[in-house]
């Protein structure tokens, strides 16, 4: 079993979803009276470690009453037509605006596609089930679930993406935030506790909604966020801060962009493909300075290494929302 799996209290487990490698996306398991719900799914290729977990507890697939993906994103998503398959039992819990892409997820895929490429695709995501309309519930904001009489409270988390909702627990006071409440890989320890940043990867970012969903999270007072990217962190008044800060410098840095290419019109920096690696560059260097300020445990190269992925992916969402905006 993967050495990042974890057990919570509260009837919560952690299983590492191992996307692209280990320790960068987390499928959480909720346990109440005997049935199971999953939140997040991974991609298709995470469903044997979850099957692993559940039989190690003495459960199994007919046991989950209900699959629930943050938003429609195939890190968060990619999974959950295989485990609808496997789970007869289940009820798919979507946002609104992410329900017909689990239907009929051929857009998703086709977008997938276009940024990763097909060979990617398959790598990271397998197949992509469709999704039976009548095993799916639409989630709006505020909306309410009775888990066994454990209440699952879902709000509208727009900013990472407008299909995106965060999951509070009322009974552990915690949150499942998806991408809202950031990016906090355990790799990325300083000797002040992890570095956390924004997520703006494609393509619906908005600092503005972002900021404001943040707000809404921390207003209910939670004692722990269970990122999807990744593990539980306790959300303290320095990362709510560090987060915050890292939506708008992220903002900056691509309005910045903007006028350098503006400016340099006709030049190398005139096209879109230049302008990404020149924000993504930006980028790197925020959350490395960042990082040597709260107290770099590994040299400069291993946090690069570890950020090189997410920082491309966010210039993507950067670069979109630049178009978007002009």
């Amino acid at each position: 079993m993967n050495r990042n799996n974890k057990n919570y209290q509260y009837g919560i487990t952690m299983v590492d979803a191992e996307y692209a490698q280990e320790g960068i996306a987390s499928i959480y398991l909720l346990e109440q009276d005997g049935q199971v719900a999953i939140i997040e799914t991974g991609t298709t290729h995470s469903v044997p470690y979850v099957e692993e977990v559940l039989q190690s507890k003495g459960l199994s697939f007919d046991d989950v009453a209900y699959v629930i993906p943050t938003h429609v994103h195939l890190d968060h998503a990619g999974g959950a037509g295989e485990f609808m398959h496997r789970c007869k039992n289940a009820k798919l819990i979507i946002h609104p605006f992410g329900a017909a892409h689990m239907i009929d997820p051929s857009k998703l895929i086709a977008g997938t596609i276009a940024v990763y490429g097909e060979k990617l695709f398959k790598k990271f995501y397998g197949e992509i089930r469709p999704i039976n309309a009548a095993r799916v519930i639409e989630a709006p904001g505020f909306f309410k679930l009775d888990f066994n009489g454990r209440e699952l409270q879902f709000f509208d988390t727009p900013g990472h993406a407008r299909h995106h909702f965060c999951v509070y627990d009322k009974q552990s006071k915690s949150i499942f935030t998806g991408d809202t409440f950031g990016i906090g890989y355990p790799q990325l320890t300083t000797q002040q506790g992890r570095l956390i940043f924004a997520a703006t990867t494609p393509v619906q970012f908005d600092p503005g909604s972002l900021l404001q969903s943040i707000d809404c999270l921390m207003s209910l007072k939670p004692e722990t966020m269970y990122l999807t990217h990744f593990g539980a962190i306790t959300p303290s008044d320095d990362i709510v801060k560090q987060l915050k800060r890292s939506v708008r410098k992220f903002a900056n840095i691509a309005l910045d962009a903007q006028d350098v290419f503006n400016k340099n019109s006709g030049s190398i920096y005139s096209n879109s493909e230049s302008r990404v690696d020149y924000i993504q560059q930006k980028l790197k260097d925020y959350l490395l300075d960042t990082i040597e300020e709260m107290g770099a445990i590994e040299p400069r190269e291993f946090y690069e290494k570890n950020i090189n992925f997410d920082t491309k992916l966010n210039a993507q969402g950067l670069d979109f929302w630049l178009s978007k905006s002009t």
